[in-house]
This record gives structure tokens, sequence and C-alpha cells, in this order.
């Protein structure tokens, strides 16, 4: 008796209790993952822009033969003007041997024995301003040919890049959230079709459609909100894991010895998450709750109004 005080329309019946959470779990899931993903390009192109803007590399071909001004090697002017050149530090030198590591892929492992003339190449870290034109200009002056590209381009390819990813995520959360509130339409409309006759006497005898569809909408928020909480649990496991991937372009590698290797692993993952991730998780319960509450007031007023 109790029971049936409680629930007069028989919504326990009516909207069962693993069908709608089940579902809304699974649409939770993928939430969860496109917003994780969104959130973690955004903080790795950061980073890759970051050092990829400052990147400088110099190409000096023949370098062994006369600079411009006929004092020095080409190499050696460039080198020293490398050395007085705001904005540029730490200019390094590659090596014979870093050059042919680098060449590999294309000529094979030992690029020198092809007889082919390779120019010097020289890394070095660029804070300045814009894209470092004015460095290629100076550096042509003393040895014609030098070429210098900083990593500007490729960090706005990595922007691009990253501006479709969200594009893509906030997409799918769109879809999510609209096929999300089809199921909660379904689900009721389900409910309302069982308890036809219920409601069609209960309205008939005065019931207000507000009261009715705020009985429906609250038991549909309950079974999203339960889904949805559980599709976010369900997705942290799957996250720590790509993280887990994730986190050797994301932080630092630790220092070995210090823990074990699981609970390295472990605090690699969780410090490579974004932190606003643990804020939007516990956001996907709250945003099932509107959608599966405006659905079922909206599908419970509508089907009343035909009654009428």
């Amino acid at each position: 008796m109790a029971k049936r005080h409680t629930d007069p329309l028989g919504l326990h019946s009516a909207l069962e209790d693993w069908m709608l959470p089940v579902l809304v779990a699974a649409m939770s899931f993928l939430a969860a993952l496109a917003i994780a993903g969104a959130l973690a390009s955004t903080t790795l192109a950061a980073q890759w822009q970051n050092d990829t803007a400052a990147a400088l590399t110099i190409q000096v071909p023949q370098p062994g033969a006369p600079d411009a001004a006929n004092n020095a090697t080409r190499l050696a002017a460039v080198q020293t003007a490398l050395q007085t050149m705001p904005g540029v530090t730490n200019p390094q030198l590659l090596s014979a041997d870093a050059l042919n590591h680098l060449l590999a892929p294309w000529l094979g492992t030992d690029a020198a024995s092809l007889g082919l003339p390779l120019p010097a190449v020289i890394t070095a870290t660029w804070s300045g301003p814009g894209a470092g034109d004015s460095i290629a200009a100076a550096l042509n002056k003393l040895a014609p040919g030098t070429l210098a590209q900083t990593g500007t381009q490729w960090a706005a390819r990595v922007t691009a890049l990253t501006g479709s990813l969200q594009t893509c995520a906030a997409a799918v959360l769109v879809i999510v959230a609209l096929v999300g509130g089809a199921l909660v339409a379904l689900a009721t409309r389900a409910g309302l079709a069982q308890r036809r006759d219920t409601i069609e006497t209960i309205h008939g005898l005065g019931a207000l459609d507000a009261d009715i569809a705020s009985r429906f909408a609250s038991r549909a928020t309950i079974l999203a909100v339960t889904g949805a909480a559980a599709g976010a649990l369900l997705a942290l496991p799957v996250l720590l894991w790509l993280a887990m991937l994730a986190a050797p372009f994301a932080s630092p590698i630790p220092q070995p010895g210090l823990t074990s290797g699981l609970t390295n692993g472990l605090a690699r993952s969780l410090a490579s998450m974004p932190p606003a991730l643990w804020t939007a998780m516990p956001c996907l319960p709250l945003a099932a709750a509107v959608i599966g509450w405006c659905s079922a007031q909206l599908t419970v007023r509508g089907w009343l109004r035909k009654l009428v």
C-alpha cells in the first residue's frame, strides 16, 4: 500500500530500472571520452606549440667555403653571428653522426658516402617575436644560401589541428545530448502507452498536466542521473589507460627507482590528465538530469495535450 501511495501512476513498472540507465550510461561514456579528448588535445597542443615555436634550425650549404667577406669559412661566420644575435640562444652544431641519423630514412645510414654536398645544420632556441625572418636575411649576407627556419609554421598547424579536434568533440557532445534526449523521450512515451488508462482516468478527474509531467520527469531524471554516473565511472579506467599512453608526450619521465612500475605509471597518468577533466566529469550527471527532466516534461505535456 505504501508503494502504491508513493507511485500512483505505476512509473516503477512503466519506466524500468535498467533499460534507460544502460542507454544513458553508454551516452555518458562517449561524452566523457569526447570531453577528455578535447581537453587533452588542448593541453598537449599548448606544450607542443611552446616547444615547436621556440625551435630554430639553420642550414649552411658549403660550410667550408669562404664567407662573403672572405674572412672565414661560411660556417664560422654564421656561428659567430648567431652568438651575438638577439633572441637566439644556445646554438649547437649537429655532429656528422647526428646528421646521418636524421637523414638515414632517406639517404641511408652513411649519407657522406653518397658524395653529396651536405650542409651544416645548427639548432638553436628562438625567443624573439615573429617568425625570425630577419635571421635568415642577416645570415644570408654572410653566407649566401643559408636557410633559417623557426617552428612557427608547425605551431600554426598544431593550432589548426587542435581547433579541428575541439570542433569534432563539440559535435560529438551535441549528438550525444540529442540522442540522450531522444532516448528519454522514447522511454517516456513507452511508459505513457503502458499506463495510458490510468493516466487518462487521473487526468479526467482533474489532475493537472504539470503534476503528471513532474512525476514522469522525476522518474526519468533519477534513471538518467544513475546511468550518467555509471557511464562516467566506467570511463575513468579507460581515461587512465589512455593518459598512461599519452604520458610520455605530456610530462617528463619520472626518476627510476622512486616508486614501483605500476605506481609510477599511475602517477604519470594522473599527472598527465587535464585538471579541468576532474571538474567536467561530475557535470555529466548534472547534464543528464537537465536533459532527462526537460525531455520527459516536453514529451508528457505534448502527449497530454492530445487528450483534450
